[in-house]
């Protein structure tokens, strides 16, 4: 992200988020192996919200974008 200012992706606030399991624990042992993650569920149950609250506690970026049957490649 060197030519967009990084700092206005940033989430400021530390964001709602009550861990159901051990969660988080898992997202951070597979931020720090640089492995990725796959998050699926129906539409509310909380995948963006418990992202943004990673992006948050990692303090990174975070750009999110709405992927649903209506959305092209275009």
């Amino acid at each position: 992200m060197s030519d967009i200012d990084r700092n206005q992706f940033l989430i400021d606030h530390e964001p709602y988020y009550r861990p159901v399991s051990n969660e988080v624990a898992l997202y951070e042992a597979a931020y720090a192996a640089r492995m990725p993650v796959m998050l699926k569920g129906p539409t509310g149950c909380g995948k963006t919200r418990f992202v943004e609250y990673m992006a948050w506690k990692l303090g990174k970026p975070l750009i999110t974008v709405a992927c649903n049957e209506d959305m092209t490649a275009s």
